[in-house]
């Protein structure tokens, strides 16, 4: 095939998989002006860049529907841990957490979550427009799409209130959630495990939803409850879809805790009928891990955290107050019981703003051993030492559970995590493997050796599948016209590296990313370019190059 356009690079001889999920073909795929100009046999093409895939695969790049990335590309845009797995799009604010719309006490509040990474960042914007704009000045190696966070719009108008919103502070959330939109997000998310978020009923969500659903935007939802309440939490997620007529991604899907391991067969059920008998369009993300990673107050009783991280400090001061955090936590967490094993499952990741703690990388049992300490007393000291602010990692659910997960025709493939680095300040603690592995291990561990999933399939479920959930039009698919954002992997050599013990290790395998055409990774090695993309819904425009 000869092509009448002059190219920028030929990407040459390599098995191309191009998203759809069809089977792979051998291609070549031509690339001009930062698109794909042409997909077929090229030849006798000159005065271009040629890379020799020869053996590797071809995909499209892979698009995180799930990212936390939205602080952590400010103080680092080469996004390292994730474009060296190949993603080139993140979704970000996520779990009902965005950085922005920041007003009232949100910016604190967004600033006290990232408290490590706060002196790195200017804080110079409010909306949703000029924190994109920040991005684009900064200029970042991968395209950046965000959400809205529930949690950032409630704390914003409510603050740290644990109670139903009134009318008037209904129509302001709802107005800066329309605003927000305008300004090109691509919807809304909800963390309604946590503290603001978990405060919220059922009716705040719908009327939010609606105003989502006059964008037609989508809904992004961690769900109320994923232990022994996870089948009515999926219920409510459905719910919440059906009557505001949003569609609905549930996100990082599971059961967790001993006993509600495996509860996939209910959700899925449940998930099949209303999409078959009320017409609710819904799908989850899922990640290729059986241990989750969040804050260590999340697993104490939503009243402790009451008033944000200085109400939960001054309850933990009190000897009355742990005695009822602790109660609380045996009967929601343990559902009555807290044998041994139980605190074998967490892993300390982070302790504290700067990290460094000690113990991070132990388990709470280890540590509580060491310090000839009950576990609770363990869990509470460790919060006042870290000012609130304890990451730790569980494991939850199980290897059965993912894979079933990860099947499904209605699954895509999220990281959960942010764009972290080896060094500097995106390095501080002990994080999970997932946010170095995710998608290198679903292509090592799932379709090379288990063959959970087809090469096809897991692809389709890493590119178009979130692209086109989300709405992202000219990404996720390797055609002529769309953005030349591609991922060139040896499928037998590409492996996730990252493991709970050494978390932060990059991935094998990968020879090439590019993103918007332009070369980012270049055997295995980041090249400095940040030719990414603010993505705003029905615009889109070029950031800086660095």
């Amino acid at each position: 095939m000869e092509t009448d356009e002059s190219l920028d690079l030929v990407i040459r001889g390599g098995m191309l998989v191009d998203g759809t999920g069809n089977p792979w073909v051998r291609a070549d795929v031509g690339i001009s002006g930062g698109r794909i100009a042409v997909v077929g046999h090229l030849e006798g093409e000159a005065g271009c860049r040629v890379l020799d895939a020869t053996g590797m695969v071809v995909a499209p790049g892979f698009v995180d529907i799930h990212s936390h990335s939205d602080l952590a590309l400010l103080v680092d845009g080469r996004a390292l841990s994730k474009v060296l797995q190949g993603v080139t799009t993140e979704v970000v604010g996520n779990c009902g957490l965005s950085a922005a719309p920041l007003v009232g006490a949100a910016v604190e509040y967004l600033q006290d979550t990232a408290r490590h990474l706060a002196d790195y960042i200017p804080w110079n914007w409010s909306t949703v427009d000029g924190y994109l704009g920040e991005l684009e000045r900064r200029g970042v190696s991968v395209n950046v799409a965000t959400l809205v966070g529930h949690r950032t719009l409630r704390v914003g108008v409510m603050g740290h209130t644990a109670r139903a919103a009134t009318a008037e502070e209904m129509a302001r959330m709802a107005a800066l959630l329309d605003r927000a939109l305008e300004e090109g997000a691509w919807g809304l998310s909800t963390g309604l495990a946590y503290a603001p978020g978990s405060w919220a009923e059922q009716g705040e969500l719908v009327e939010l939803c609606r105003v989502a659903a006059r964008h037609h935007a989508f809904y992004s939802s961690h769900i109320r409850d994923e232990e022994g309440g996870v089948v009515e939490a999926v219920r409510e997620a459905l719910e919440v879809s059906r009557l505001s007529g949003e569609p609905v991604q549930i996100s990082h899907h599971k059961g967790v805790g001993r006993h509600h391991r495996g509860r996939a067969e209910d959700t899925l059920a449940l998930i099949g009928r209303y999409r078959l008998r009320a017409g609710v369009d819904v799908s989850f993300d899922v990640y290729p891990y059986t241990a989750a990673s969040t804050w260590l107050s999340a697993y104490l009783p939503a009243w402790a955290t009451e008033g944000g991280r200085a109400g939960l400090l001054g309850r933990l001061g009190r000897p009355e107050d742990r005695a009822r955090i602790r109660e609380g936590m045996r009967r929601e967490l343990f559902e009555g019981h807290d044998p041994p094993s139980v605190w074998r499952e967490f892993l300390v990741a982070r302790v504290g703003r700067a990290g460094g703690h000690p113990h991070e990388g132990k388990s709470l049992a280890e540590i509580a051993g060491l310090r000839g300490q009950d576990p609770y007393e363990t869990v509470f000291d460790l919060l006042v030492e870290g000012e609130g602010l304890v990451q730790v990692i569980r494991f939850e659910t199980t290897e059965a559970e993912v894979m079933t997960l990860l099947r499904h025709p209605l699954s895509l493939v999220g990281s959960d995590g942010s764009a972290l680095a080896t060094e500097g300040p995106l390095a501080v603690g002990h994080p999970h493997p997932r946010n170095f592995g995710t998608f290198p291990r679903v292509l090592a561990r799932y379709v090379r050796e288990r063959g959970v999933l087809s090469l096809e399939e897991a692809i389709r479920k890493m590119t178009s599948g979130p692209a086109g959930r989300v709405g992202i039009r000219d990404r996720g698919l390797l055609l002529p016209g769309m953005r030349a954002d591609v991922v060139v992997f040896d499928p037998v050599r590409i492996r996730d590296t990252a493991t709970y013990r050494e978390p932060k290790r990059y991935p094998e395998g990968i020879a090439w990313v590019l993103v918007n055409g332009e070369v980012v990774v270049e055997e295995g090695r980041h090249t400095g370019a940040r030719p990414g993309m603010v993505l705003r819904r029905r615009r889109l425009t070029p950031a800086p190059r660095g």
